[in-house]
């Protein structure tokens, strides 16, 4: 169906914009959060060794002190405590057991829930035990963490939004490049001053436009000279058909030999229009007000006269519809609608509608298979119920040429149904 594969060619993926903004943050946040936690790392292994170091100092200071005064050898501060143990020593209030044990050197230990370095060394026969409480590093470098990681996003999201806009100048270029291959005054879309990659796309597009032109230009020229060189014989064909039927003495097989002579002669010509037609880039040349129900009537008569089929048409249209086009256009949309929808119906009822501005011929026919719906306008489709020609494909160039929508499917009643929708060039009188 030809809705359908407009719509499936419509749907876009993400923007570019976006993605390039999108990677451009990650890589920033990436590379921020690496360095943050190197440094940070840096920070810790140095606060591990400055807390090390205080210890060893302190330890060794207050060893020396307790030979002369041992009173005086405690460090006056309330986040270390100095043990002393052993013999001829009373013992120490509060000693706790974690650290009693603990060999000669330094150490990282939780006592209570709170994380501390403890210092052992040995003097003689004195042991002593230096416990230096770190929570207040362990809570300054957690709140250098959490100011880290928040800067770092902040910024991720400061480089995500100036990669945006940044972003949205580069693609801006690329949508006016697309704008410009859309329109059809066929200027060259290659321009000095464009960046060396836009350049080469621009480059690319103008060669490749110039060899479609150069082949639709052959196509079209080699439709008109065909159609011209058979024009001739074809009419010589036809005139001979004539005279053949028209003489009093011919067998009644022989005359309806020339009728049928005629009919394919007549068949080959329509064929031959509709492949110049839709080799030109065909418009509306003259605009008139026709009358719809009145043109829709005239069109059946000449095709189910020559039809023969017991065939009848509904016509569900307003007397005073009226249309605004090219007279000869619609006439050709409607011939061949009307003859696609009596090919495929031997009998009954086909249906010509006019429901707001959608005009819609349904045969009585078996209708449209689900798997070729989608091929209905395609030249020379073969599908499982047959192969088409070229009037839907005539029907829907003709429709993109006077700005109408036409589209295909099943009709309720399970015959196959067209529909075109006017638009503004419908009008009540």
């Amino acid at each position: 169906m030809a809705s359908a594969t407009s719509s499936s060619a419509a749907r876009r993926g993400p923007s570019m914009r976006l993605r390039i903004a999108l990677a451009l943050g990650a890589l920033s946040l990436v590379v921020i959060l690496a360095q943050s936690l190197t440094m940070l790392a840096v920070f810790d292994q140095t606060e591990e060794e400055f807390i090390d170091q205080i210890l060893t100092q302190q330890l060794a200071h207050s060893m020396a002190v307790a030979k002369t005064a041992p009173e005086s050898a405690f460090p006056n501060t309330p986040t270390m405590q100095l043990y002393r143990i052993g013999p001829g020593i009373a013992p120490a209030d509060g000693v706790p057991a974690e650290v009693v044990s603990l060999p000669i050197g330094n150490h990282e230990i939780h006592l209570a829930g709170r994380e501390a370095h403890v210092a052992v060394r040995q003097d003689g026969s004195a042991r002593y035990i230096l416990v230096y409480d770190v929570e207040d590093h362990e809570e300054r470098l957690l709140s250098l963490l959490l100011l880290t990681l928040t800067a770092g996003t902040l910024l991720a999201l400061l480089v995500l939004l100036a990669g945006y806009a940044l972003a949205g100048r580069l693609a801006g270029r690329l949508e006016r490049l697309a704008a410009r291959v859309d329109n059809p005054d066929g200027a060259p879309l290659a321009e000095p001053g464009m960046e060396r990659e836009l350049l080469a796309i621009a480059v690319a597009l103008d060669r490749y436009r110039k060899r479609q032109q150069e082949a639709l230009d052959r196509e079209r020229a080699f439709a008109a000279n065909l159609a011209h060189e058979l024009r001739t014989p074809l009419t010589a064909i036809r005139t001979d058909a004539e005279l053949l039927a028209a003489l009093p003495d011919v067998p009644e097989a022989v005359r309806r030999r020339a009728n049928r002579m005629i009919q394919g002669v007549d068949r080959i010509n329509a064929l031959g229009s509709s492949l110049l037609l839709l080799s030109r880039e065909a418009g509306p040349a003259l605009l008139e007000e026709i009358r719809l129900r009145p043109a829709v009537s005239a069109v059946w008569e000449s095709l189910a006269q020559s039809a023969g089929k017991p065939v009848g048409l509904r016509l569900m249209i307003p007397e005073r519809t009226a249309l605004t086009t090219d007279p000869t256009l619609f006439d050709l949309v409607l011939r061949n609608l009307l003859d696609n929808a009596l090919r495929h119906s031997d009998r009954g009822e086909i249906v010509c509608a006019l429901e707001g501005s959608r005009l819609s011929v349904s045969d009585c026919g078996a209708g449209f298979a689900e798997d070729e719906l989608p091929h209905v306008f395609d030249r020379f489709f073969s599908g499982p119920r047959g192969r088409h020609g070229l009037g839907l494909a005539l029907v829907q160039h003709v429709c993109r040429a006077c700005g109408w929508r036409v589209s295909a499917g099943n009709a309720a009643t399970g015959g196959g149904q067209v529909t075109i929708d006017l638009g503004d060039s419908l009008q009540s009188c």
